[in-house]
Parts: structure tokens; sequence; C-alpha cells
């Protein structure tokens, strides 16, 4: 304890002397909270990129500076931006006396503008020689420590931005995710569809199975929930006619968290006029191999022990057919509740009493079959019980069309071919009213106006979820949904 007190003491005083060095830029007129703006005109790797043709030209870099070293009348230290970290010699009789005397009390973590040469050090490394020297923005905080850095993970996911200071990988991952986002929108408008925004605040919270978060809008005296999907929005606008629409927004469910969910996360969705949920899978594919290329470099992913291969058609293979592969149970052969239910209690899947057969098939397949998923893998034909929007098989109603893509062992995509009878839409909602009054908190309620919608007419139309962080993980190699999210949910520190 005498040690801790005595660290903090010492912090404090550090903190205290960073103060004190602004107080007296400010009191000399050299306040850098002031000034406004710095033109930039090179980044670090376009230096480093382009030294053949930069040699000798003056360039303005800005960023942060990580560690200086003083050697009397002459210092290097490392500036950091947005692309990584260059070298800068700064020399007392290049820049002045003064402002060398002010550079020598900067701190790390201190925010620099250096305006120089460009040029190569004996020891090879490409440098700016520094003309000027501007402080922009002083650090009053102390950086972590350089070579042991920021490896606590509840500090590096509340901190994000000292996260991103001083981890480049940390960097890259959100760089990443910024370009899986900026290819799926040039894969789908060059598809053809149109990129749409529709309500987060709902009176109806429907399109999936998931406890919302509720809220109170004051102005209108109202109960609303803040949106579980995207999808009876969008179908609404097949109905109006857009014939193609695709969302990306934030989504919200009031669910746990683990390394694979977050109560708010990207989803995804499109809905396509005159396709089934075959098309759903071709465009999955097509959609999948142009990110994973655009993004890596390649169609072959590596995620922990396991690797993917996305060039290969994806395979597909139908629940019960799976269930049967990896439990040897058939559900073909079993056409009771009874005898569901008995399956159940020999192969040790625990029911509620409230399944049906259809919600114990599902449970096989929970239980059973999705570790094995590993290479991009189509499950077709869920039964109808645990799809209340999907279209029913023609030749076998106890089944829908509808498919969940996964790698990994893991969901990343859910598909039907959407229920447009507005009969049988009533009739499934009026089915998720029974089950919510027997406690199943996550089942969907009756939406009148999407009723309606369906009632004017929808086509017959392929839609499609992807959950986006996921994806990303993926492309990153990333273990958990916090590792991809810049601000993951996080307990309060005052509980």
């Amino acid at each position: 304890m005498a040690q801790q007190n005595e660290q903090q003491q010492d912090l404090n005083q550090l903190l205290k002397v960073r103060r004190e060095k602004l107080a007296d830029l400010q009191e000399r007129g050299k306040d850098p909270f002031k000034i406004t703006k710095y033109d930039v005109t090179h980044h670090s790797m376009e230096i480093k990129d382009n030294f053949d043709s930069l040699e000798g030209s003056v360039v303005s870099v800005a960023g942060r500076m990580m560690f200086k070293r003083v050697m009397g009348k002459a210092s290097f230290c490392n500036i950091q931006d947005l692309q990584g970290n260059i070298q800068v010699y700064v020399a007392r009789d290049e820049i002045g006396e003064d402002d060398y005397k002010d550079f020598k009390k900067y701190d790390a973590g201190d925010i620099l503008g250096i305006t120089g040469k460009v040029f190569k050090t004996q020891t090879g490394e490409i440098s700016v020689h520094a003309e000027t020297v501007t402080l922009l923005s002083k650090s009053l905080q102390i950086l972590p420590e350089k070579y042991h850095g920021l490896t606590d993970t509840d500090t590096r996911y509340r901190q994000r931005y000292v996260d991103l200071i001083m981890n480049s990988d940390v960097k890259d991952t959100f760089i990443k995710r910024s370009k899986v986002l900026s290819s799926i929108r040039k894969f789908l408008d060059a598809e053809g569809f149109m990129e749409v925004e529709t309500p987060m605040l709902v009176s109806n919270a429907g399109g999936a199975a998931a406890r919302p978060f509720e809220t109170h809008f004051n102005a209108l005296d109202e109960d609303l929930k803040l949106r579980i999907s995207l999808e009876l929005y969008l179908k609404r606008l097949i109905v109006g006619g857009m014939e193609r629409v695709y969302e990306i927004g934030r989504v919200f469910r009031n669910e746990g968290l683990d390394t694979r969910h977050n109560p708010e996360f990207t989803l995804m969705e499109l809905y396509q006029a005159y396709t089934d949920y075959y098309g759903m899978m071709d465009l999955t594919e097509r959609l999948y191999r142009y990110v994973a290329k655009e993004v890596t470099g390649s169609e072959i992913i590596t995620y922990g022990e396991h690797t993917m291969d996305l060039s290969k058609p994806f395979e597909r293979i139908t629940m019960v057919d799976a269930v049967k592969k990896y439990s040897g149970v058939d559900f073909n052969e079993i056409h009771t509740l009874e005898e569901a239910r008995a399956a159940a209690k020999e192969h040790h899947v625990e029911y509620e009493e409230r399944h049906g057969k259809g919600d114990i098939l599902n449970l096989f397949f929970e239980e059973y079959v999705e570790e094995h998923l590993i290479q991009p893998t189509f499950v077709m034909d869920h039964p109808i019980e645990i799809s209340p929007l999907t279209k029913k098989k023609p030749d076998n109603p106890e089944y829908v069309e509808r498919f969940e893509f996964f790698m990994n062992g893991w969901e990343m995509a859910n598909a039907y071919s959407e229920l447009n009878d507005p009969i049988d839409q009533r009739e499934r909602f009026e089915a998720q009213e029974k089950a919510f009054a027997a406690g199943d908190d996550e089942a969907n309620h009756t939406d009148e106006d999407f009723l309606n919608a369906l009632s004017i007419g929808m086509p017959p139309t392929g839609g499609i979820g992807y959950g986006i962080d996921r994806m990303v993980m993926m492309m990153t190699n990333s273990p958990a949904i916090r590792d991809v999210l810049l601000f993951p949910t996080m307990k309060s520190l005052d509980k």
C-alpha cells in the first residue's frame, strides 16, 4: 500500500509539472490551445513511400510526439500520425535558441506540427530535418509506458482513444472495419441496390427474436422501443416499389454481453424483389468473396486456428440433414411432438414445455451442429415454429424457405424467401402472441401497419440480414466483438 501511495504521489507530481509547463507557455503568449489550424502537406507513410521524389523537399507533418531524445544542441523525436510514425531531427541552430529551449520541455503525448526538409540519417532512417516546431496541443496526462504499452483489456475498451495511440494493430483493425463497410456499399451499389435509413425508435420492435430496450417519448407521452431489426420497415419499401434496398445501421437488443454479443451492434439487411432465398445465397457468396478480397487481399481467411476458403462454392445443407449428420437423429422420421421430446431426452437436449417439434429440431441443431460449420455453409429449410416472417416450402409446409449462413461455427447471416401473404402473416403473428403469453419474452408482436402494407401487395422477395461486427471480426482475426467496436458497452465504474 505504501508503494502504491508513493507511485500515486509521483504521478501527481508529473501531472502538476505538465500543468506548470502549460501555464508558463500561456504566460509567455504561447498558449497551444489558441492555435486553430495547421496546414499538413504529408503523412508519415507518404514520405517514406515516396522518399526518392521528396528527398530535400520541404514538408509539413503533424502528430503526437511519442518519445524524445535530447543530445545537447540537437535532438531527435518521433511523431505518430494517422499512417504511422516518422523521425524528426531538431537542431537548435535551425529552429532558434528560444524555440529549441521550449522544445526540450515538451512531453511525450504533446501534439506537434513540424515543417522541414526530408532527408535520410547516417543510419538510413528517413526523417524530417525540422525548420520550425509548433506545439499544437499540450498533453496534460501521462501515456502508458512505451515498452509495456496499454495491455489491460478493460482500460483499453474504456479508453479507446489511448488504445488507438499505443497499439497500432488496433488502429489497423478499425481502418479495416471502415474498409469492410465501404466495400459492402461499393458491391451493393454496383448490384443496383439503394441505401436507405429507417426509424430506430419504434412502437413495435419486430423482425427478430430478441428482447428490446424500452423508453418513453415525453412529447407524445408514448412508450417506444429501440429497434431490434431493420426488417419490417425495409419490407414496406419493397411494397412501395423500391425493388432493391439495404440499410446498414445500429440495432439494440436487451441481452447479455459475451465475445460475440454487444447490446448495440451493426446489422445490415437487404431486400430484393422478384427473387428468393436461393438468390440471397448467390448474392452472399459474391458479397463475401468481394469484401474478403478488398479488405484482406485474398479469398482465403484465417481466423484463430481455422482457415476458411471463400473461393469454393459454399456448402448447402438442410437443417434436418445437418442434424442427422452430426447427431444421428433423423427428424424426417419424427412425426409427433412426443417423438421429438423422446429423442431430446435420449440425447440430453433440454427443452421447455412450450417448445414444439420444430423448436426441438433447432435445439438439436444448436447442440450438435453449429460448432462443426467451419467452412462457409448455408443451413437451409428451418422449421416454421422459429421463422414467423418466412414463406413455407410449398411441398413441405412444416418448414420454410430460410437459411442461416455459418462460418467458423458462427451464424453470420440469416435469410428468407419473405412471407408476402398477409393472411398467413397474421396467423404467424397470432402464434407469436401466444408464445409471448406462454413466457417467450423474445416473441414478435402483431404489427397492424405492416399487415396493411402486405395487404396492399408485396412481390415475391428475398431478404437477408448480416452481422457486420462478426464479419469484421472474421476479416481482422479479432477474438471478441469488443475488439471491433470502437466504444463497446461497459459496466459503469460507479456500480
